[in-house]
């Protein structure tokens, strides 16, 4: 399939992805026509600190969506009419930071900077060589003068602020028109009560969210093609475009190990709660084994025999993103192997006190059918936790890889992500002077999005948490 002059060229990880999505648009669709499992999640949206989070989340998910639609570019080749693609994978945020992408410097500079990090040796046009620190190739180059630097900053910043103002204020007077509208009240009694935040949905929590997202979002824009705002690395690519290229990584690591935790802790929790006996005994010894072995030695193990694996078969790989997306998706899987123990036992808990409800005593009194009571009865009953569980996981796994990345066992190195970015800052911290930039901006995007999981997370525990009801 050809898109102006593209093709689709998805990664394993990409149609997963995509089946995420489609289970999430599914469940709401499920969701609308149930009111015990509507009723929760409208609690969650009256919450304001968790909507709040919602929206910075939603952003971070678009972003990886955009990293998630790989593409081969088409190549034109004299005097021929064959249609060929490149060999190289580019997503749909590539081609949207393209500026970011292709601006690379000769190595470090830090933020906001004209000049490189380190001092070079240059020969000046009167034939004499000496020691300085280089304009570079692309930050601040539309400058005439150093000095020019801070208000130029200051003025684009200060449009970006304009603008956002301008967006925050049509967008408030057009949600108080159609509120206003659909309550029948008057025009200026809608703001007011937006104003106040005396509204079923906290819109006064989502507009200011709204605005900082707006006003960041602006100031990147309008800085961006012509300042490396969060500075360089040590090969001169812009760390605000491997900061957001992180983004995706973060997130396939903390909801694709969902879909083989899932299927384990499941299958085997409820079982071993409803049969008890030996098939009890049975899954038990199964998952003390299992939990008794270090993690993270059977992590190492398993992506050093994955290694060995694409080595020996490079031809099933062809291109250096498909390498990298195999290693991704098998620590996916060996992470959900090694973490579906807990949910489990969870389920083995619930399971056990399900059972001897009166229903289900009726059901098997009845005769009904084992599989139909775990399906109809059971599991059911259990969703809750299932639900609660791994939305709190998913920031432990997003701290996972960053972990695991540092101590060499986790995503491939020619993989963009946070923990490969803090990975490489322990050479940077040691440097004179220090190299600070990337080990900080991996931490900001990540505390953000873990903070946001986290108090998004808190919020569904309460709504769905029956003992909380």
């Amino acid at each position: 399939m050809q898109i102006l002059g593209y093709q689709l060229a998805p990664l394993w990880t990409d149609w997963l992805v995509y089946l995420l999505v489609a289970a999430g648009v599914g469940f709401y669709l499920y969701a609308r026509r149930h009111e015990h499992l509507a009723r929760p999640w409208r609690q969650v949206a009256r919450r304001p600190l968790a909507v709040s989070a919602a929206m910075v989340l939603l952003v971070y998910i678009v972003i990886g969506l955009a990293d998630s639609i790989h593409l081969q570019e088409q190549r034109d080749i004299a005097n021929s009419d064959a249609i060929v693609f490149s060999s190289e994978k580019i997503s749909v945020l590539d081609i949207v930071l393209t500026t970011l992408r292709v601006q690379e410097e000769k190595t470090y500079s830090a933020p906001f900077a004209i000049r490189s990090y380190a001092k070079e040796t240059v020969e000046l046009p009167d034939g004499n060589i000496v020691r300085e620190f280089p304009r570079l190739v692309y930050g601040g180059t539309h400058l005439d003068f150093a000095s020019d630097r801070s208000a130029d900053i200051t003025a684009k910043t200060l449009r970006a602020l304009i603008e956002s103002m301008l967006i925050f204020v049509l967008v408030i007077i057009m949600l108080s028109y159609f509120s206003a509208k659909n309550n029948s009240h008057a025009f200026g009694r809608q703001f007011v009560l937006l104003k106040r935040g005396e509204t079923d949905i906290p819109w006064r929590s989502l507009l200011l969210t709204g605005f900082i997202i707006t006003v960041v979002s602006l100031i990147l824009i309008r800085l961006s093609p012509y300042y490396h705002v969060l500075g360089t690395d040590k090969v001169g690519t812009d760390v605000l475009y491997l900061s957001l290229k992180s983004i995706r990584t973060g997130l396939v690591i903390g909801s694709l190990t969902t879909l083989f935790v899932l299927p384990f802790a499941l299958s085997l929790g409820i079982m071993a709660g409803y049969f008890r006996g030996r098939v009890d005994d049975l899954i038990q010894y199964i998952y003390t084994t299992l939990s008794s072995i270090p993690g993270v030695l059977l992590i190492a193990a398993s992506v050093l025999m994955i290694d060995v694996y694409i080595q020996n078969n490079a031809d099933q790989f062809a291109t250096i993103a498909d390498r990298a997306d195999a290693r991704l998706l098998f620590l996916c899987l060996i992470l959900g192997i090694t973490g579906w123990v807990g949910l489990c036992r969870l389920l083995r808990g619930e399971a056990l006190k399900l059972r001897e409800i009166d229903y289900i005593q009726a059901s098997q009194a009845f005769g009904v059918s084992h599989a139909r009571i775990l399906s109809r009865h059971i599991l059911p009953n259990v969703m809750h936790i299932v639900l609660i569980t791994l939305v709190l996981d998913f920031s432990g796994l997003v701290l996972a890889e960053a972990v695991l990345s540092y101590i060499g066992v986790g995503v491939d190195p020619s993989m963009i992500s946070w923990g490969n970015m803090i990975n490489g800052a322990r050479l940077e911290m040691a440097r004179e002077p220090v190299v600070w930039w990337s080990l900080v901006a991996a931490f900001i995007f990540m505390f953000l999005l873990v903070l946001c999981a986290n108090l998004f997370s808190d919020a569904v525990r309460d709504a769905f948490d029956p003992r909380a009801c």
